[in-house]
């Protein structure tokens, strides 16, 4: 029996727009394959180094993540201390810092003329190789992202865990070694496959990290492979084969990650932990907890310093900064609010849907950007440009918003797809109950307890969007450039102060909008109307 009234205007607008985005991607797909069947000549890629360089980076990060993840989980999960709120929304804010801030920051600790060679320099008169680039610079990067964004997801299920078994565990007078291997990894397992793929993903298709850490052609990946073939060499066939064969990578990770259970959202408040171990075992989670913190804070500590210190008034006095800022905002706002209204259309729909089969169809866009990453899928609009015969610089800026869209769909539908269903179940003999209609039933129900998912959905939009350097690297230009790729204009300009207060502002900018929107849009949402 349904417990809604059924809404096919919902169902048939989520519908169309499934349709739209497919034949998006399809019209990207084609215009890749329709160059790589008229494309003539060879290519000097060697696609098969970089697929296991790519692969193998991919891999040792999805372990590393995995590993460090459920330590943090595990020592955050036992303590109680005063900041701990501040803690775990830190680690919460990893899934949106920019990675090329993150990479930055680690160049000013660990590069060559970073703070660490500069003390040994200065203490004992030797220096010693940087271990910011290469593989070892590429893995540290990821793992500090990864790893913190795997602590809170994997921190929200062991704060699932039902307090009866806690409490049956603490009569048993459980070890914290048995606490853990019965208790929290019954609850751990499960989300293990799921987030293990996303990492694996998000680390098989990261671009600016490589682009900054990678130190030469060796430690290349396929994105990065991507850029280069086409920006530097305008070599389209290596750059389509490349594409080609990231698409069949991904889309197979995606089916293999489709049988796993899904990951869930943990964004929201951490619930207070009531177990307490002996002292040698917090001890160790002290540890954990302290070098978690340090290890995530520190490049971005460093971010701040340096760019606040040093070249920030050269930078604000730049007319092209503030050129560059406004672009960022102006694309981070309307891809946040395509976003938006992307992401209620196909979860409103979703949630109406009463069948299995068509719920499993209008989610199939959020693996959109999955399956055709930032870097291929600009790849796909910069060749259909041009087989249209519009100007690279008239299409740039939609095409920018759309594919930062489409880069955010996935997190989108996931941030307000479960609090729509859970709508449902709750609410939904009162909806039928009293025949509203969908639009009443949107404003007067919806809307008011979505407000901080909204919030929340808008503020991730945005800060992928504000610091994203994979889609406007194909399409800038000296008129049309955001923060991000002024930020890498001017390290390859040995512009490094200029880059420093670039990131530094970047970091500022992406923390008040991840903190800030959420807030704001819940205390709109919940305003008394007239």
């Amino acid at each position: 029996m349904l417990t809604l009234p059924r809404r096919p205007f919902r169902i048939a607008a989520a519908a169309t727009l499934t349709l739209i985005i497919a034949a998006l991607i399809a019209a990207v797909l084609w215009a890749i394959l329709d160059a790589a069947t008229d494309a003539t000549g060879g290519s000097r890629v060697d696609i098969a180094h970089l697929l296991r360089m790519t692969a193998l980076q991919a891999g040792l990060t999805m372990v590393l993540s995995l590993l460090v993840g459920t330590a943090l989980a595990w020592a955050l999960n036992r303590l109680r201390f005063a900041g701990r709120d501040l803690v775990v929304g830190l680690f919460a804010a990893a899934i949106v810092t920019p990675g090329m801030v993150v990479a930055f920051g680690l160049l000013s600790i660990w590069g060559r003329n970073g703070w660490i060679n500069q003390a040994s320099e200065a203490l004992f008169g030797i220096g010693f190789e940087s271990p910011a680039y290469g593989l070892s610079g590429i893995l540290l990067a990821h793992v500090i992202l990864d790893g913190a964004f795997a602590g809170r997801i994997l921190l929200a299920r062991l704060d699932a865990i039902p307090q009866s078994r806690l409490k049956m565990g603490q009569s048993l007078g459980l070890s914290a070694w048995q606490r853990f291997a019965l208790i929290d990894w019954p609850a751990l397992r499960g989300s293990l496959p799921g987030l293990g793929a996303i990492i694996f993903l998000l680390a098989f298709t990261s671009f600016p990290i490589v682009l900054l850490l990678g130190g030469g052609p060796a430690n290349q990946t396929l994105e990065v492979a991507i850029y280069t073939a086409v920006r530097l060499d305008f070599d389209l066939v290596g750059a389509v084969r490349l594409a080609l064969t990231q698409i069949g990578v991904c889309s197979l990770v995606i089916l293999l990650a489709s049988a796993f259970t899904p990951v869930p959202s943990a964004l929201s408040r951490s619930a207070q932990p009531r177990w307490r171990d002996s002292a040698p075992v917090r001890a160790l989670q002290w540890a954990v907890l302290v070098v978690g913190a340090i290890g995530f804070a520190l490049p971005l500590l460093s971010v701040l310093y340096d760019g606040l210190a040093s070249g920030l008034l050269r930078v604000l006095g730049q007319v092209s900064f503030w050129r560059a800022t406004a672009t960022s905002i102006i694309i981070g706002a309307s891809s946040a609010l395509l976003t938006l209204a992307l992401a209620l259309m196909l979860a409103l729909g979703r949630s109406a849907a009463h069948r299995q089969g068509a719920r499993v169809l209008l989610g199939i866009p959020a693996f959109a950007y999955l399956a055709v990453p930032a870097v291929v899928l600009s790849l796909g609009f910069f060749l259909l440009v041009r087989t249209l015969g519009v100007p690279v610089g008239t299409a740039a800026p939609i095409v920018v918003v759309i594919a930062n869209s489409l880069l955010s769909l996935p997190f989108a539908i996931a941030t307000l797809g479960p609090p729509l269903d859970a709508i449902i179940r709750t609410r939904g003999k009162l909806i039928r109950s009293l025949g509203l209609s969908g639009w009443r039933q949107f404003v007067s129900i919806e809307y008011p307890l979505l407000g901080r998912d909204i919030g929340l959905m808008l503020a991730l939009a945005f800060c992928f969007s504000l610091g994203d350097l994979g889609v406007i690297a194909l399409f800038g230009t000296q008129d049309f450039q955001t923060l991000p790729l002024m930020m890498y204009r001017a390290l390859g300009s040995y512009r490094s102060n200029d880059a420093a207060a670039i990131a530094a502002l970047l970091l500022i900018f992406t923390i008040l909008a991840f903190v800030g929107l959420p807030r704001l849009i819940e205390r709109i949402s919940h305003a008394p109307r007239r």
